[in-house]
């Protein structure tokens, strides 16, 4: 199956880079609570893939090796199907939808019981390659500025 027409398969692929070049990875029923994995996410989105990877691994978050590990595997799906440069990739969305609660009981005073939810998050992380960075400006424009702030 070639890329492009796992491009017209993939539903999940359309929502989440449309026609841009790029790949994601999901870990789901991972057992952490979504707010715990969101913080570590807010550490790497926007980042580069070899810097959100150096991030994750000296984070002291428990949650930082299973997004360790969805980090590593969207760039290594990036390098695979999309025949993309590891050194160029971004993490260009990160995100934790909430997955299914455990409910478990736990003996209280006086014959009670109360409810104990072991919380479960779906991880998933979009990587794309980098932003060209703009062209410098030419002679005329930078005199256009500089005339303006005058």
């Amino acid at each position: 199956m070639s890329v492009q027409e796992r491009r017209a398969v993939s539903a999940r692929r359309e929502s989440l880079l449309g026609d841009e070049p790029g790949a994601f990875a999901v870990a789901r029923f991972v057992r952490v609570t979504p707010m715990k994995a969101r913080r570590v996410l807010d550490l790497v989105r926007g980042m580069g893939v070899d810097d959100a990877l150096a991030t994750l691994k000296f984070a002291p978050q428990a949650a930082a090796a299973t997004v360790y590990k969805v980090v590593d595997s969207a760039a290594a799906n990036a390098e695979g199907t999309e025949h993309l440069s590891r050194n160029d990739l971004v993490v260009v969305k990160a995100f934790v939808d909430e997955g299914p609660t455990l409910k478990r009981h736990r003996p209280r005073a006086q014959g009670r019981a109360t409810r104990i939810d072991k919380r479960t998050s779906h991880i998933t992380v979009v990587v794309g390659p980098r932003e060209q960075e703009a062209k410098p400006a030419t002679a005329k424009k930078a005199a256009e500025k500089k005339g303006r702030t005058r």
